[in-house]
């Protein structure tokens, strides 16, 4: 073998360096990840969307409850859910108590309800369309050259609120439109599809809108085979990957149906008419369920009068009507109220609501409530004197009291937060007195006696409730609408915020005057014990039917115009990872 010189030698220690290099950058290269070019987040605000053809699909299913879907779990709409927004416990409406077909309709095509676009019988009289128009005439209005179809089960729909639809089919059966509907989704094409379905409504009509009424569950399985259908003939269409839909299902509104659990409290959320499903779906959404929030979550939020008593001073207020707070020997009466209690817990039974002389003391005439160390006490009289319980804990709590007669004899049940705490009998005790009605205790006298207590919604009727309507209206916030109003002998909300008055708005003028170290409190507290109004804000953290077409309009890149003045909400739309699809 031929032996190399030491250039050589260099020459080919050199060549075997630079491919021993090459090879080292080549194998690094291969370890390392290519740039991701692909989108792995997409905007929530649906303008931006560039991925294909903006365009919307329209279901509207009339008359199917958001609890029936809830309860049913229909296979197609179930698995639109997992790439959707959506709700059970969606409303037709909270601002307004009209519920029928035609306003359901009107308010999730305008935009708007039944006060502006003034639609609130099944004949459409009296409309103001012209100044709240529907979905089709603004899109024709923004852009005459979208295709717009309206396919409907009912006539009226398609002769009142789809005049402006650049097609329109008004067919006798639900089968007829879903037919008529894959027919266009195969051969046409159009930026806006919607399609009107009537029969479970009028199965519901029929014999009820509960899921025991086995018609009215079986035309909403069928209802949900339809758009299993039309789905896969959408998703079938040539142009889908070039095209991006919103589909829209939705019921325009639910029917007379038993309250469910824990609606007592929730105010429209409670009214199964009210209650209807909505979903917006598409491919790349991920889930986002929207339920009502719970009762107890809802804050008790206001201002009432505190009352406190010190060594040297209390605040109080009195009525000037002595008559009002005495029971007399016969007669049914309901007397409750709130209160909320942040002083020190003590021993010596100050007084802190009655109607009797010594307010302070025990006295055969007259009654009153009384605090005990962490608890309170009803004195009537001096016997019976029974407890209400632990109320000295710095949360909202209600109590009441009933005089009603059983089997001839006059009785006393003392109720704290909805639970009956003792029954005693009173037959036959006169404790009357003409001693004005009194909130606060006296100044103090040890330092056992100190007392801070806000106390409003004061309120006492000419009936005894039942125990079950007592244990529900006393933790709630009295209105004009409220069960018994009619019953009121007097009512003192505790609302204001100044001055030394305590309004009786029962309408008998009866109102307390409060002395000077009587102070106004607010407060925005949390208690199991209340059930406070429902806001209109609580309302907003579902989707209403006023907020479809602000939806769509927003998905097809049309702003609203403020003189429009849509009651909509647009909701922020959230989006999967664009590899998972």
């Amino acid at each position: 073998m031929k032996q190399l010189n030491r250039k050589q030698e260099l020459i080919l220690v050199n060549g075997l360096g630079i491919i021993c290099l090459i090879l080292v950058l080549f194998l690094t290269s291969c370890n390392k990840d290519f740039p991701n070019t692909l989108r792995t987040e997409y905007p929530s605000d649906t303008t931006n969307i560039k991925e294909g053809k903006r365009k919307v699909l329209y279901l509207i299913l009339d008359g199917v409850r958001g609890n029936a879907v809830s309860s049913l779990q229909p296979t197609n709409i179930n698995s639109l859910a997992r790439n959707s927004i959506y709700t059970y416990d969606g409303l037709t409406d909270y601002q307004t108590t009209t519920t029928n077909n035609a306003t359901a309709w009107a308010n999730m095509t305008t935009g708007v309800n039944d006060l502006k676009h003034k639609i609130t019988t099944e004949n459409f009289t009296g409309n103001d369309l012209a100044s709240y128009p529907t979905l089709f005439t603004r899109l024709k209005t923004a852009n005459a050259k979208l295709r717009t179809v309206s396919i409907a089960s009912s006539v009226s729909f398609n002769t009142n609120l789809a005049v402006d639809a650049t097609e329109k089919q008004s067919l006798p059966t639900d089968l007829a439109v879903k037919d008529a509907l894959i027919n266009e989704l195969k051969t046409k094409e159009a930026d806006l599809i919607v399609a009107q379905f009537h029969s479970a409504e009028t199965e519901g009509a029929a014999n009820g809108y509960e899921t025991t009424n086995v018609a009215y569950t079986a035309a909403i399985t069928t209802l949900d085979g339809y758009i299993g259908s039309i789905i896969n003939e959408l998703k079938a269409r040539p142009t889908f990957s070039k095209e991006n839909w919103l589909v829209v299902i939705a019921s325009n509104k639910g029917g007379t149906a038993a309250p469910f659990p824990g609606s007592g409290d929730v105010g429209a959320y409670g009214d199964p008419t009210r209650n209807n499903f909505i979903i917006y779906y598409n491919p790349k959404f991920s889930t986002q369920p929207l339920a009502r929030p719970d009762a107890n979550s809802f804050p008790y939020v206001g201002y009432g009068p505190r009352f406190v008593a010190t060594a040297t001073s209390n605040g109080m207020a009195t009525l000037s009507n002595t008559g009002v707070g005495n029971f007399g020997t016969t007669g049914d009466f309901t007397f409750m109220f709130k209160m909320r209690d942040d002083a020190t817990s003590g021993n010596s039974y100050p007084t802190f609501l009655g109607k009797r002389n010594a307010f302070n003391s025990v006295s055969s005439t007259g009654w009153g409530f009384l605090f005990g160390s962490n608890g309170y006490q009803l004195d009537w009289g001096g016997s019976p004197r029974p407890g209400g319980g632990d109320v000295r804990d710095g949360i909202w709590h209600s109590i009441a009291f009933k005089i009603y007669s059983v089997g001839g004899v006059r009785t006393l049940s003392l109720f704290t937060d909805g639970k009956k705490m003792s029954t005693n009998s009173i037959n036959g005790r006169n404790i009357d007195n003409t001693t004005a009605l009194r909130i606060g205790s006296d100044i103090a006298l040890n330092g056992s006696e100190l007392t801070n207590i806000i106390i409003k919604d004061v309120a006492l009727y000419n009936v005894a409730m039942t125990d079950e309507d007592l244990a529900l209206n006393m933790r709630k916030q009295i209105t004009t609408t409220s069960p018994y109003f009619a019953n009121l002998l007097g009512w003192w909300p505790g609302n204001e915020t100044a001055g030394t008055t305590i309004g009786d708005f029962s309408g008998k003028g009866n109102n307390f005057t409060a002395n000077g170290a009587v102070t106004r409190a607010s407060f925005e507290d949390l208690s199991p014990n209340i059930s406070p109004l429902i806001t209109t804000a609580s309302y907003r953290v579902v989707i209403n039917s006023v907020d479809i077409p602000s939806q769509i309009y927003n998905w097809m890149g049309i702003a609203p115009l403020t003189s429009w003045n849509l009651d909509g909400k647009i909701w922020k739309l959230s989006y999967t990872d664009v590899r998972n699809n």
